[in-house]
């Protein structure tokens, strides 16, 4: 029998409460920018849509990653925040741009729509009743949302963080999985000399070792590579929203 033990296949995914925010928060944003935004010609749909994906994907991607790159998942998950940020500009300027309110605390929509959405975490509740709302009503949820999914995402990232200072990464995983092997192969012969075939065994699995460490230092490249794509696109953002700033003066 394998030993789950060592690097724990988690990516359970479907059961964060980030996750299932981030579903709502896609299912709303495509449903909003159908309703009421022009299905060519802008490129505000294609952004929002792919902003929102991004936000909820990055999680599971950053979720799976987590048996063989704390690093990873941490810097996925800081992916999706920053997706969810961009997301958050867009539907503030809808608000802005169209002469529609942003709903203050204190006021009584905007305390009844935390709550709910502080509640409401399936997508069916948001799929039942955006057919019955406006496009500022909408928007105001989404926004809601969004802040509520910024915050937890952030105390997801400290306690990420928090981990790898307390347990370390990959390579420290793998140092103490070899060491409790070797010690249950010592325990388990009467002679301090391991046989042919434990040596064997050993062999393989620390081959099998060096390929994960291999798999990991292509996926930390990949990952480099995207970060680079990624501030790519948060510099054209601030070009958007300062050509933005420029056309409202």
């Amino acid at each position: 029998m394998p030993d789950n033990s060592f690097l724990p296949q988690n990516g359970q995914y479907k059961d964060l409460l980030v996750y299932k925010k981030a579903q709502c928060i896609c299912d709303i944003t495509d449903y909003f920018c159908k309703k009421f935004l022009p299905p060519r010609g802008d490129r505000t749909v294609d952004q929002m849509v792919q902003a929102a994906r991004s936000g909820k994907q990055n999680i599971v991607e950053g979720t799976s990653a987590s048996a063989t790159s704390k690093e990873t998942e941490i810097k996925l998950i800081n992916v999706s925040k920053a997706s969810h940020q961009e997301l958050l500009e867009d539907y503030k300027d809808y608000l802005q741009h169209h002469e529609l309110r942003q709903w203050k605390p204190g006021e009584d929509k905007y305390e009844r729509t935390r709550h709910a959405c502080k509640e409401h975490n399936d997508r069916e509740f948001y799929n039942r009743i955006l057919p019955r709302c406006t496009d500022e009503i909408i928007a105001n949820i989404a926004i809601t949302l969004i802040c509520q999914e910024d915050k937890m995402l952030y105390n997801l990232i400290e306690t990420l963080k928090q981990e790898f200072l307390e347990q370390g990464g990959i390579r420290e995983e793998m140092t103490r999985g070899r060491l409790a092997y070797r010690n249950r192969q010592y325990q388990g012969t009467s002679s301090t000399a391991l046989s042919s075939q434990q040596e064997d065994i050993l062999a393989r699995r620390e081959k099998s070792v060096e390929m994960k460490e291999k798999q990991l230092a292509e996926r930390e490249t990949m990952l480099r590579k995207r970060e680079e794509e990624l501030a790519i696109r948060e510099d054209e953002i601030r070009r958007l929203l300062k050509a933005r700033g420029g056309d409202k003066r």
